[in-house]
């Protein structure tokens, strides 16, 4: 897994493949959550205009996938 990317859809791409093999039980929350932390804070000005997820990275994530990324990022 890189930790930066230019391209919007990859980066959609790999933190929903990311948050998949969480709620699969492939990786433990600790990890997990260190993981989502550190690919959201290298490419924050992607993810985040204004404190509002991008759309077309939200149009990949889905809902599911946003709420659980908004709950471990507001902590």
């Amino acid at each position: 897994m890189r930790l930066t990317y230019k391209n919007p859809r990859e980066l959609a791409t790999c933190i929903k493949d990311l948050v998949d093999s969480y709620l699969e039980g492939l990786i433990e929350h600790d990890p997990f959550e260190e993981k989502l932390i550190k690919l959201i804070n290298a490419n924050k000005d992607r993810i985040y205009k204004d404190d509002v997820m991008s759309v077309k990275i939200s149009s990949v994530l889905g809902n599911s996938r946003i709420d659980i990324i908004n709950k471990i990022i507001n902590k």
